[in-house]
């Protein structure tokens, strides 16, 4: 499937005050001077304050924090900066009462084993396995379905603080070898390995500068894989990657050896990425420009590599549409695809064809087809209603279809196979119910349990809801609500925490989390609203929420906020939102726009300077989602909610943890740093402006257990203290 350059994963009237108007931070204090009262005074860290202004478009922009956009890593003063940061706001989090029982409560959830989805290549089943609080997942392997279960990788061995990872994994297409990347850190870069899986030892293979790259076997021999150039000395966590390319590399031989497969170096802002089909036939490049789900797709017939080497033949070109591969079978190639149909529809083409053209299967429907697969005889289509999941087979043409039953609301994901299987797995879950994974017999539609966690509660005593409200300009929006059924049946307002994404065309689905459900059983509402910006309802729900509409977005989730309250599911003063990377950018933008609805904040490894996101790593990608920053149209755009350069200095801010990490590749830190520091320095009432760093994490895909524990713990326990919620005693 192609790479979503996501960040996992815009324009109002607002008043907002310039940065050079703010006061100097407190000075710098010996002790963490903290306390949980209010009206108590915050002795923040001294932050330095440069005179750096810039003239954009005839307005001057103020940024005089910019000198903590350097690498905590290669600079001393920002990493000073950091430890005394953390220093004062690990003094303050130590103080609150509830943080012991969020983290005891936290881990408990955590603590049951949890598989993925099975892979089968030839007689082998390879799959991943957590016993419960291991930091990282094991990879194993059963010869035959019921063979006992053999490990083949522990990267809990591999460093000593579990910051190691196990990150993506292949086997060949007979199940001798599997393909694995390792994540150090919580960086986006790679380093590919090769391990023998009867014997289970590592080749020497190994393969580096690899990023946002698919694994795709050739037979046994061989593989490809895209990476970018080695990037200079000291700029590998922060320069703009451009020039991927794909290559192929023979087991055996060295890196500097491996064959160039496709590359654009007329256009180096395209990514690229490599699929082949289960036959070993066809070798599918998808090529794309930022994070639009617009493609250019190009096919190798590996059967010709002799002839005709990688010559690839263009058969989707312009950038136009969405193209995801389902699978391929001699010269025939299926797609899921929105060209001419925005709720998407499955296509197929015939390349032996004297024209070849595409042929609609599966014609769009009101639901959204978010991918398919081919198993066995069958077609698998994976639907999604009001950003919840169902499943149908049909036959390869497309018809007598039979609906899967899924277990309630939630998210179903998996169908993996190939023509001729006879099986395929698939897991499902929702906000109470950890993942399960399922093997259903394809002749029979029959599903049987594979792997079922025992959890230590009863998912029939949470309440999972979907309800639908009015956005600002009367767009339906939908939102889930998570409760306790004896606080859901008391009708009684609690404190409740809204979350929220709204970008990339990446759709907010139910699923389980030990911290969401922590903070449920002890008393409060967890909200999950389905915002303009992501791909819930298609192409239209997507692009009404991006770029010069990106203020929908912030819309829509203040109005999420006015309906808890509104409805009596929200306390008054115990209303808080939490959002991630792009989500972190929403909760930002939105407490500058309605600070007083809000109690808390919690935007994490956030997107805040708007102005510059363009001029690190992966950040040249999103101005499909939020414009060019050197465009003046875009630029006023962004200036206008930019969370860094719209801080309300002189009003009564909520209490707010910003997080992010030394290592996070993806959205720099300098993004949270910058954002922190001008909160601290403004005047904006008595509640705590904090922000945590995490060290040897990055964007958030990697991070070992304990890490996920004490930061779930953190921020739980910064939200309770200024909702209102009183944990369990």
């Amino acid at each position: 499937m192609p790479w979503k350059g996501g960040l996992g994963g815009a324009l109002g009237a607002m008043t907002f005050s310039l940065l050079s108007a703010l006061p100097v931070s407190a000075q710098t204090v010996s002790e963490p001077a903290v306390s949980i009262k209010k009206g108590a005074t915050m002795n923040y860290p001294e932050t330095r304050r440069d005179d750096v202004v810039d003239t954009q478009f005839g307005e001057k922009v103020a940024d005089p924090y910019r000198w903590l956009e350097a690498d905590v890593r290669q600079n001393a003063k920002v990493a000073d900066w950091v430890d005394r940061e953390s220093r004062f706001t690990q003094a303050y989090l130590e103080t609150l009462p509830q943080r012991a029982w969020f983290k005891q409560r936290i881990s408990t959830l955590m603590d049951f084993e949890r598989y993925g989805l099975p892979v089968k290549a030839g007689k082998r089943y390879f799959y991943t396995r957590n016993s419960g609080l291991q930091n990282q997942s094991q990879l194993f392997v059963r010869d035959g379905l019921n063979g006992k279960p053999r490990l083949l990788i522990d990267p809990n061995a591999w460093a000593k603080d579990g910051a190691t990872a196990l990150d993506a994994w292949e086997p060949s297409q007979q199940g001798r070898y599997v393909l694995y990347s390792v994540q150090d850190g919580g960086s986006d870069w790679r380093i590919l390995h090769v391990m023998d899986a009867t014997s289970g030892k590592v080749l020497d293979d190994e393969l580096r500068w690899v990023k946002f790259s698919g694994l795709a076997w050739i037979g046994e021999e061989g593989f490809l894989y895209s990476r970018f150039p080695a990037p200079k000395e000291g700029a590998a966590f922060q320069s703009l990657n451009y020039n991927q390319a794909i290559y192929y590399h023979r087991l055996g031989t060295p890196q500097s050896a491996d064959e160039l497969v496709y590359a654009t170096p007329k256009h180096q802002d395209y990514g690229h990425t490599a699929e082949v089909t289960q036959d070993g036939r066809l070798a599918v490049i998808t090529t794309h420009v930022g994070t639009d789900s617009r493609y250019d797709v190009r096919v190798i017939d590996l059967s010709r590599r002799g002839k005709d080497g990688w010559a690839a033949r263009p058969i989707v070109t312009g950038f136009k549409d969405d193209w995801r591969l389902v699978e391929g079978a001699g010269q025939k190639l299926w797609f899921v695809t929105n060209e001419n149909a925005p709720r998407y529809r499955l296509v197929s083409i015939d390349l032996g064809a004297s024209a070849p053209s595409f042929t609609e299967i599966v014609p769009q429907r009101d639901d959204i087809l978010e991918k398919a697969g081919i198993v066995g005889r069958q077609l698998v289509l994976n639907y999604m209603r009001d950003a919840a999941s169902h499943a149908e087979i049909v036959g390869l043409d497309g018809k007598q279809g039979r609906a899967l039953a899924l277990n309630g609301i939630g998210t179903a994901s998996g169908f993996r196979g190939k023509p001729g299987d006879p099986e395929t797995f698939y897991s499902f879950t929702s906000f109470n119910r950890p993942a399960s994974i399922f093997r259903m017999n394809l002749d029979t539609g029959v599903s049987e349990p594979f792997a079922e966690p025992a959890m230590d509660f009863d998912p029939a005593e949470i309440a999972v809801e979907q309800r639908f409200y009015t956005s600002k300009d009367g767009t339906r929006v939908p939102m889930f609500l998570v409760r306790r059924k004896d606080v859901a049946n008391a009708g009684k307002a609690v404190p409740t925490l809204l979350y929220g994404y709204g970008g990339f065309d990446i759709s907010l689905t139910p699923g389980f989390s030990a911290s969401r459900m922590a903070w449920v059983q002890a008393g409060g509402a967890f909200a999950m609203a389905n915002l303009r910006g992501g791909g819930e309802y298609g192409r239209a729900w997507h692009d009404a929420g991006r770029r010069a509409n990106k203020q929908n977005v912030f819309d829509d989730f203040i109005a999420a906020g006015e309906y808890l309250k509104m409805e009596g599911v929200a306390t008054q003063d115990g209303l808080a939102i939490q959002g991630g990377s792009n989500g972190g950018l929403l909760v930002g933008a939105v407490l500058n726009q309605r600070p007083d609805l809000f109690a808390a904040g919690v935007p994490q490894v956030g997107v805040m300077d708007m102005l510059r996101f363009d001029r690190f790593t992966a950040g040249r990608y999103w101005v499909d989602d939020y414009g060019y920053p050197d465009r003046e149209a875009d630029f006023r755009v962004l200036r206008a909610y930019s969370p860094y350069h719209n801080i309300k200095a002189g009003t009564n801010y909520p209490a707010i943890l910003v997080t992010t990490a030394d290592t996070d590749d993806r959205v720099v830190p300098g993004h949270s740093f910058k954002y922190a520091a001008a909160l601290q320095a403004a005047p904006l009432g008595d509640k705590p402006h904090l922000i945590r760093i995490e060290t040897r994490a990055g964007h958030g895909s990697g991070k070992p257990t304990d890490k996920v524990i004490e930061e779930s713990a953190d921020v739980l326990s910064f939200v309770s203290q200024w909702t209102g919620l009183a944990v369990p005693k």
